[in-house]
């Protein structure tokens, strides 16, 4: 018996339940579970009189789909070029750069796809790609202060105190690349990050020394298009030294630092720490000079022009909070490059500099140049993690021979040059 001949027969079987006796009920029952092989209670619910046949159907929704799935292959394409933004990010790059990309013959799109594109919201982007998101599986303590009396000089500021508006405030701290263990000589990225345009620079130095430090954040502030009022770096001693503190006198800049176990004091640096380094370079260990140089060439040149003219940034507007929960509320989100341009501190020289490089830039391209250049960082470490493994061999075969050759009384072996 189908759910249709089912259906017929309780309907029919419901007349006579109605107006029948409390033990003909139960007769009932019995003849409908053996014949329909449903649960009693749920025939018990269908004979009730509350039990309607001929509800009217809804009638279906007649809305056609605005955006199908046509538009899917080049959203993810936009997506990738801009290093996987949320939608709400990534609908301001699609409106600024879809003409350009399209005029690079990077995207090729129809011109009704394209505006289409153009009318996506924050929301639709996020459902379109969703999907694709779950197809690619989107998944220090600190030491003892070694310099009292310079900390003492040093005064601390906390994110509160920031005036947003002002541009060259620059919050500076080091990302380690030691992977799991933190013996021995390693590389350090030192991250630059301008409070107010979120302009980011980075510097790849061997150790922490503070000479080779101060010299990283001299590079890294050669690269930015305006000049600096002041430094806020985190407590590290490779910060707070006399070679940056006097460095600061010299160069006329406001010192500050971030109080102990505040991580928040550096909040604007520690983003792009995360954004910026570890997302691209991950967690590995780099510690030879050609991983180094190979992490400033990223640095210095493609990385730069990508995140500062191509990545936009939501900055905080608001913050309120309403019987524990906090209610955030941001501006819309624009790249460092545009922050500059609108904003009225940027000098007008400033600006047409950074108009020409703009005008020449390739997103796509750059993305694919960092793409290139992070392969080649991984075949110098994969390259470095096989010399160690052939070394760490003939290590133990020499323990083995020298062992071997004690236990047979022929005493030690003898190298030969």
């Amino acid at each position: 018996m189908d759910m249709n001949s089912k259906k017929q027969y309780l309907k029919e079987l419901q007349k006579e339940y109605l107006g029948a006796t409390k033990k003909r009920k139960a007769e009932l029952l019995d003849e409908a579970e053996k014949r329909t092989g449903q649960n009693r209670k749920y025939l018990t619910r269908r004979l009730s009189a509350k039990t309607r046949w001929d509800k009217p159907k809804r009638p279906k929704s007649t809305r056609k789909r605005e955006f199908g799935s046509d538009l899917i292959i080049h959203l993810v394409r936009l997506w990738d070029i801009f290093d996987n933004p949320c939608g709400q990010r990534l609908v301001v790059v699609i409106r600024d750069e879809l003409k350009r990309l399209r005029q690079f013959k990077e995207i090729t799109t129809t011109d009704s796809q394209a505006e289409k594109l153009l009318k996506m919201s924050a929301r639709t982007i996020d459902l379109l790609l969703i999907h694709e998101k779950e197809v690619r599986l989107l998944k220090s303590k600190y030491e003892k202060k070694k310099h009292p009396l310079l900390y003492q000089q040093i005064p601390t500021k906390m994110s509160n105190e920031w005036d947003r508006d002002i541009l060259g405030q620059i919050q500076i701290d080091g990302v380690e690349h030691c992977g799991h263990t933190t013996l021995g000589q390693y590389a350090n990225t030192i991250s630059n990050t301008d409070i107010s345009s979120h302009w980011w620079e980075g510097e790849a130095v061997s150790g922490k020394g503070q000479a080779r430090t101060l010299e990283a954040i001299k590079l890294a502030r050669s690269r930015f298009p305006y000049d600096w009022h002041e430094i806020h770096p985190d407590n590290g001693t490779s910060f707070i030294n006399y070679f940056i503190y006097d460095y600061a006198k010299l160069e006329m800049l406001e010192f500050s630092r971030s109080r102990p176990y505040q991580k928040n004091d550096n909040c604007f640096v520690e983003q792009k720490n995360s954004q910026n380094v570890r997302k691209v370079v991950g967690h590995l260990r780099y510690d030879t000079s050609a991983e180094i140089a190979a992490l400033n060439d990223l640095y210095r040149n493609e990385l730069r022009l990508y995140k500062n003219f191509f990545q936009p940034v939501m900055r905080l507007e608001s913050k309120e909070r309403n019987k524990g929960h906090i209610s955030r509320k941001y501006q819309e989100a624009k790249t460092p490059y545009q922050w500059l341009l609108d904003s009225d501190q940027t000098p007008e020289e400033v600006k047409l500099k950074l108009r020409e490089i703009y005008s020449e830039l390739n997103p796509a391209d750059l993305k694919r140049k960092i793409d290139l250049k992070l392969k080649m960082l991984a075949k110098i470490y994969q390259e470095k993690q096989h010399n160690i493994e052939e070394e760490e061999t003939e290590t133990t075969t020499s323990k083995v021979t020298f062992l071997n050759c004690r236990r047979s009384g022929l005493g030690l072996p003898v190298l030969v040059a």
